[in-house]
């Protein structure tokens, strides 16, 4: 299976290593069987490398439906982004539908994705970043031509995604490695430890990532390198 080239992140994530890249594509190690991301946000690093065998995770469910649904119906998400416009009154009302919560109940995967995606890339500096009751708040970006429908990226994510094995996770990281057998490889990008109180932003999902997660992280570490497994933590 050679890479698809047209694969690369569909979001604009916080963290996003896009631009790192190359720095970190000299510090791969090569011949792993299965790759594991416990933290998958905007997935720049699992389509820069495009593994034939992943296992990828996700704390935030919208993020991990967006993917399936990349996967799964990539026509039907395109036809959907299609109906959006780049205005503020549409962006709030599609902002706002998280706030009655049976509205939101009944909408579809596909729905739910094209959500994300349009807050995505009309909302300020595409900030991903929810309230504590895990309601979207980042505010309207009015950028002039956004690019809310990327059919050439969907399809491209979509057919690497059907063609290597792609596992997708929603639950808590330590869950994405259990059963982790020798020769596989992780990447760990987690939320970063702020230098004080006042500078954190953990706003990727309701209830935010703190010390004893910071501390699960190490020791989790510890574990994997005692069992001979390949990490690169960044």
């Amino acid at each position: 299976m050679g890479k698809v080239k047209l694969a690369t992140p569909v979001l604009k994530w916080v963290g996003g290593k896009r631009q790192l890249l190359p720095e970190i594509n000299k510090r791969i190690p090569k011949g792993f069987k299965t790759y594991y991301e416990p933290f998958l946000g905007g997935g720049a690093v699992l389509f820069e490398l495009q593994p034939k065998k992943a296992i990828v995770n996700d704390l935030n469910s919208e993020l991990i439906n967006v993917y399936e649904t990349i996967k799964t119906y990539p026509n039907e998400l395109v036809e959907e982004l299609k109906k959006f416009s780049n205005d503020e009154e549409t962006y709030y009302s599609v902002r706002n539908v998280d706030r009655n919560k049976d509205k939101f109940k009944e909408m579809t995967a596909i729905e739910k994705a094209a959500r994300v995606i349009y807050l995505n890339k009309t909302c300020f500096n595409g900030l991903y970043r929810v309230n504590s009751a895990g309601e979207f708040n980042s505010p309207f970006g009015r950028y002039r031509n956004p690019n809310i429908v990327n059919e050439k990226t969907i399809y491209a994510v979509s057919k690497y995604f059907n063609e290597a094995e792609i596992t997708f996770k929603n639950g808590d990281f330590e869950e994405c490695i259990k059963g982790i057998q020798k020769g596989s490889f992780v990447y760990l990008d987690p939320p970063y430890d702020p230098v004080s109180k006042t500078s954190n932003f953990t706003g990727y999902n309701q209830g935010g990532f703190g010390d004893k997660e910071q501390i699960r992280i190490k020791e989790m570490c510890d574990e994997l390198t005692s069992k001979r497994s390949k990490i690169f933590i960044i």
